[in-house]
């Protein structure tokens, strides 16, 4: 399950499953395009390129040798969003899930070998339905989505998890030992740990709410997440009530971090608004995040870094719409994050890279 208002994960580049998204690797292309790319304002960003041209395009995430992306995808021809892996060096994209059911959530081995992402193939070639948003806006919780595993061409599939419920939102630990997931097997949408394998599954969260989106620290000793904890009385009721319809209705997320083993839970951010997509700065001091906090009207979401224990906070895009889904490469040299600037008014959010640099002016 991803954030995104008004927006899915899908792409309109190629009809078949590989086709070149965008010359990635091309210096002449980048520098042109980040005069017309970037405002004034966005010092932190140079040579910004997009990777990725028409549709929605979001959450992509590094190979943790920093080669490769891989994110979802909604290309002519499948039903709803599938699995794709970007060469960097050369733009070139292919699938490696399985082209039936819906799929989000992808996430390489540190090893880079095999991938994970979630699915609901098992339940159906077809895409499961949309929410009912007579409910207002929801998102669904697909009880029939559930993590796997495959060779990072996408052969050898196999299932992690096997409880009732949804299971997805699965990140690796850079140290190999565990994965992180959401999932709402005891009742409501909590975070959990597991070995590689699926085994020695534990319960990190428990208070009432919305726990998702997490990742693992650097060093693999922390995890940051984003949640939402509705208030005891009639905002906690209707939580729980959606939840059970499989349902869940987006208001305010807040930032939290805590140690890889549950303890020491912690909120960082106190913004108001949808704070979402939290990832770990190389170093392990800061972290980046979208919030639309400052528009009333919720619709402007821009990226954001704050230090980990919560002081700090710096705006970083300054661009009018959507900015989200901010990713560094390991190396802390490029960001890569999703946005719908340069979409010539149209509705597309594609993904975009850009070198990093920490300290302007100097």
């Amino acid at each position: 399950m991803h954030f995104v208002t008004g927006l899915g994960c899908a792409l309109l580049v190629a009809c078949s499953s590989q086709g070149k998204d965008a010359s990635a690797g091309t210096p002449d292309t980048g520098a042109q395009a980040a005069a017309s790319l970037t405002t004034p304002q966005e010092v932190h960003l140079k040579n910004l390129r997009q990777l990725t041209f028409g549709g929605e395009n979001a959450e992509a995430y590094y190979a943790f040798d920093g080669s490769k992306l891989i994110y979802q995808a909604h290309k002519p021809g499948t039903q709803c969003d599938q699995i794709y892996i970007m060469d960097l060096a050369t733009g070139e994209s292919h699938m490696v899930s399985t082209g039936k059911g819906r799929t989000t959530c992808s996430y390489f081995y540190p090893k880079g070998d095999k991938i994970l992402y979630s699915s609901t193939h098992l339940a159906g070639d077809s895409c499961p339905p949309a929410p009912d948003m007579s409910k207002g806006y929801v998102w669904a919780v697909y009880k029939s989505y559930d993590v796997f595993v495959a060779n990072v061409d996408g052969s050898d599939l196999h299932q992690l998890t096997r409880a009732e419920g949804y299971d997805a939102e699965s990140t690796f630990s850079p140290l190999g030992d565990r994965i992180v997931f959401t999932s709402d097997r005891d009742g409501d949408l909590d975070l959990y740990t597991m070995a590689p394998d699926g085994s020695d599954v534990k319960r990190l969260t428990n208070k009432p709410g919305y726990d998702g989106g997490a990742f693992f620290s650097p060093d693999g000793s922390k995890i940051v997440w984003r949640a939402h904890y509705p208030k005891p009385g009639p905002e906690l009721d209707d939580y729980k009530a959606l939840l059970a319809e499989g349902l869940i209705r987006p208001g305010e997320l807040e930032i939290m971090v805590m140690n890889a083993d549950g303890s020491d839970q912690h909120q960082i951010t106190d913004l108001g608004g949808a704070s979402f997509a939290p990832y770990w700065y190389p170093d392990g001091n800061k972290i980046i995040f979208s919030s639309n906090y400052l528009d009333p009207q919720g619709r402007e979401f821009d990226l954001f870094m704050v230090n980990v224990d919560g002081t700090g906070l710096e705006r970083i895009t300054f661009s009018p719409g959507f900015d989200g889904f901010p990713v560094f490469s390991p190396d802390g040299k490029h960001l890569v994050f999703a946005s719908n600037r340069n979409n010539g008014g149209t509705n597309d959010t594609n993904i975009f890279i850009a070198d990093w640099v920490e300290n302007p002016g100097m």
